[in-house]
């Protein structure tokens, strides 16, 4: 344990937050040429400068805002920089208020460079305020940088809230201060291998900022989840017969435990059929921490009951002496007898809470998962209320073996409708029609490329039609679409053909290992439809609350009216595993009691009466684990 604690007290560092690009995707490639061929690319820093008097066309916010681009195009780091004075005055550099105008800039060097080196600089040399203009710095990078620092200072302080908050839950349930600790160790445990197991594995692929979150939460929740579960047990085992208990512990609930972990574990390694190292971070993280729960749990926690013995029973044991006895027995009693009436209340309960999920929409993550305020939500807030179309987020159509008739595709591309404008060499067009003079730069190798604009309102609607459109415009020989717009709608496209492979196999990987624990055909199926219940109520939640805007005001979150593409992907791959967890807990149970006793009735009563217990109190330990995370200034 001090092994691993030393090799995790340094994984926070090494992990990094990427951007959503699928590998070999056609905006992939479009990037890849444009940087190759044309020595250009979308622009990730943006500087909004704001007039403190007049408008941005004064001659002294002039002047100060192309002594900005200079400073900026100089900064190490910077490729090249651009602004709305040295671009002609290019109407989509300038705010409708005539008050803000942005100086942009394409930086060199990779991720960690650029987020840990070229922006903090930028910060600290070019952002401030004089008596004629105030600065503000945003872009892409800079809200995944700032976003990365908020989620590892939601790491650390979830830390210090997680720890003390379980001890005080798990002493209230255990009722002796040495069996509220033993899950905690095994939760620690689990925490600091899978810690330490990220921190390899960073030296060799990408490791996303956000898996350090699901290590602490996972890992201190399965913790405790089998530190209760070998304890309950061995408290059962420990008043019957002290001798042997530990064995019979490990045989009975250590056998639980396995299945759970394994169950668990095929549900998260679905993760790894994503190409994208974000999710795959997640998959390495979930994977790590069944790893070394299941290890913790198994090996670690028996030898500590061992030297423990006694002294982690209850102080006052019921009168009967036999465990399961009370108000989990006699409901499992009264539901036996009605099943009909009880069961349908609690589905009609389940499915009106699910009803949201029809109402469904996905999107993508922008500025607006950081609290308002934050610099690069401020700079974005003001480009979506004050500018026509975001520079940024231009589309890119590269054409790079000719330049034929560019002029006239150019002119239909204009026509897609929420195209503001196309820009290439041969002019400016605006709703079929040349309106300006062509640009420089945009012809190299015997090829050449067009901007096209599109309207930021259109954009935030319906990114994927707009691409969609633009990518069915007949063009003069082959092109490729690329820029941050096709970049998301090609990592959609990816995640939406993968996702019913993902879906399919892990179900059956868990109804597989269910039919091995269980040696049955049913048990399996009725889990499976159990949990697909549990998802669909968990979406009902995730879109009256984030999608819909309910309690976004006591939550501290500004709702997008749609939900994040990956999230159905995470929630299936962990909250179905965990779902299943408690699923293995209960069946288990009440096949050993079908098989002690042969009696159908008596084994589902008395595993309900035995298991609900534990399962009720593993999972509030487990939802206020999560629940700290309510409070992180990040909505993801």
């Amino acid at each position: 344990m001090l092994g691993l604690g030393v090799a995790a007290a340094g994984a926070l560092s090494t992990f990094s937050l990427t951007r959503f690009e699928l590998s070999g995707s056609e905006s992939l490639r479009a990037k890849q040429i444009l940087t190759r061929q044309f020595d250009t690319g979308s622009a990730d820093v943006v500087l909004m400068v704001t007039a403190k008097h007049g408008t941005v066309d004064d001659a002294a916010v002039a002047a100060r805002g192309r002594t900005l681009t200079r400073r900026l195009a100089a900064h190490p780091g910077i490729a090249a920089a651009w602004s709305y004075w040295t671009r002609a005055r290019t109407p989509t550099l300038r705010g409708t208020d005539g008050a803000h105008a942005l100086v942009l800039a394409r930086m060199t060097g990779d991720v960690n460079q650029r987020r840990s080196v070229t922006l903090p600089a930028i910060e600290r040399d070019l952002v401030g305020a004089d008596d004629v203009v105030e600065v503000g710095l945003g872009g892409g990078e800079q809200v995944f940088r700032q976003v990365a620092d908020q989620a590892r200072r939601d790491f650390l302080r979830a830390e210090l809230i997680i720890l003390p908050l379980l001890f005080l839950l798990l002493l209230a349930v255990q009722r002796r201060v040495l069996a509220a600790l033993l899950p905690m160790a095994v939760g620690v445990i689990a925490t600091l291998g899978t810690l330490a197991a990220l921190r390899g594995l960073a030296a060799f692929t990408e490791i996303s900022t956000f898996a350090a979150n699901l290590a602490l939460v996972l890992g201190l929740g399965l913790g405790v989840d089998y530190g209760l579960l070998m304890i309950n047990r061995f408290r059962i085992e420990l008043a019957a017969d002290p001798d042997g208990a530990v064995g019979r512990t490990v045989r009975t609930a250590g056998r639980t435990v396995l299945f759970s972990g394994v169950t668990v574990a095929a549900s998260l390694s679905m993760l790894l059929l994503f190409p994208f190292p974000f999710l795959r971070s997640f998959d390495y993280a979930g994977i790590a921490v069944l790893a070394f729960s299941v290890l913790a749990a198994l090996v670690v926690l028996p030898a500590l009951l061992a030297v423990a013995g006694p002294r982690v029973l209850r102080r006052r044991v019921p009168s009967d002496g036999q465990p399961g006895i009370g108000l989990w027995r006699r409901f499992a009693e009264r539901v036996w007898h009605r099943p009909i009436a009880y069961g349908g209340v609690v589905l009609v309960v389940l499915l009106a809470i699910a009803a949201p999920t029809l109402g469904l929409r996905f999107g993508d993550p922008d500025d607006r998962v950081l609290p308002a305020g934050t610099s690069s939500r401020s700079v974005s807030d003001q480009i979506r209320a004050g500018f026509a179309t975001e520079e940024t987020d231009v589309v890119q159509v590269v054409a790079p073996h000719t330049t034929a008739g560019i002029g006239a595709y150019a002119g239909r591309l204009s026509e897609v409708p929420g195209v503001y404008r196309v820009e290439t060499v041969t002019g400016s067009y605006d709703s079929g029609r040349r309106t300006g003079a062509g640009g420089h730069g945009f012809v190299a190798g015997g090829g050449t490329y067009l901007a096209v604009f599109v309207a930021e309102q259109r954009l935030l609607r319906d990114p994927d039609a707009v691409i969609g459109a633009i990518r069915a415009v007949p063009a003069p020989g082959p092109v490729l679409v690329g820029g941050y717009p096709a970049e998301l709608t090609d990592f959609r496209a990816g995640l939406t053909e993968r996702m019913p492979l993902v879906l399919g196999l892990g179900l059956l990987a868990t109804a597989v290992i269910l039919f091995a624990m269980t040696r049955s055909i049913l048990l399996p199926l009725k889990a499976s439809l159990l949990n697909a219940l549990s998802l669909a109520v968990m979406f009902g939640v995730l879109v009256w609350v984030f999608q819909q805007g309910h309690l976004s005001g006591a939550l501290g979150f500004t709702a997008t009216g749609t939900l994040d593409t990956t999230i159905p992907i995470l929630m299936f791959c962990v909250v179905y595993g965990l779902s299943m967890d408690y699923e293995v807990f209960l069946l288990d149970r009440i096949i050993e009691e079908y098989r002690r006793s042969g009696d159908t009735r008596q084994a589902v009563v008395t595993g309900i009466g035995a298991t609900g217990p534990l399962v009720t109190a593993a999972a509030l330990l487990l939802a206020a684990s999560f629940a700290v995370y309510a409070s992180s200034g990040v909505v993801y």
